[in-house]
């Protein structure tokens, strides 16, 4: 939902702290993608040994530097098949490894509840990519849905700013993940039509 209404409209606003730094040389936009995932990492740790605060602060560095690539990759011209490939994979690294710290939380605490909305969540932030990987295979666009990365992962930072949050935060998006796989879904089918 924001991806759609913002757009790169954010550019500049992205670059200003780049360019201050770094003026005179772009650094390749698979760099920064490799940072922002070393910092996912970094949260995922954090957030493992319930350093819940500095996770947060990473996990809004890596979400920064995520933003950041696209923005160098279209302003400089290094746009390319395999920068937005890796971007993707390397994004679902940093999802999947912070999903699975805030896991291990509920695990150790015996918290069966929240243990298993995070599992479901971690199933759910797995497959919305996936669906629209499948749906841009058969030459399908698919990037509709109430719930797309951003919003999880300013979800996310919220919790973990503020853990009394987390556990409602996980319920919700065992929930809207799994709505945003269907909504895909029926977007799918309605531009397939009457195939098969």
């Amino acid at each position: 939902m924001i991806s759609s209404k913002i757009g790169h409209r954010l550019d500049p606003v992205i670059l200003a702290p780049y360019r201050l730094f770094f003026r005179k040389k772009d650094i390749s936009p698979n760099i920064i993608t490799a940072a922002g995932t070393l910092f996912g990492f970094l949260s995922a740790f954090l957030v493992y040994v319930q350093s819940l605060t500095l996770g947060a602060c990473a996990l809004v560095i890596a979400g920064f530097l995520d933003l950041l690539d696209g923005a160098i990759a279209r302003s400089s011209g290094q746009v390319t098949r395999f920068g937005g490939f890796f971007d993707s994979v390397l994004d679902r690294y940093t999802d999947l490894a912070v999903m699975g710290g805030i896991l291990f939380i509920y695990v150790r605490h015996d918290n069966t509840g929240y243990a298993i909305a995070a599992f479901v969540a971690t199933a759910g932030v797995a497959l919305i990519p996936y669906a629209r990987a499948r749906a841009e295979a058969a030459s399908l666009s698919c990037k509709t849905g109430i719930l797309e990365r951003p919003e999880r992962l300013i979800l996310l930072v919220i919790g973990l700013f503020f853990p009394f949050l987390l556990g409602y935060i996980m319920v919700a998006l065992a929930v809207l993940t799994h709505v945003t796989v269907i909504q895909r879904i029926l977007y799918v089918r309605k531009q397939t039509g009457k195939e098969g």
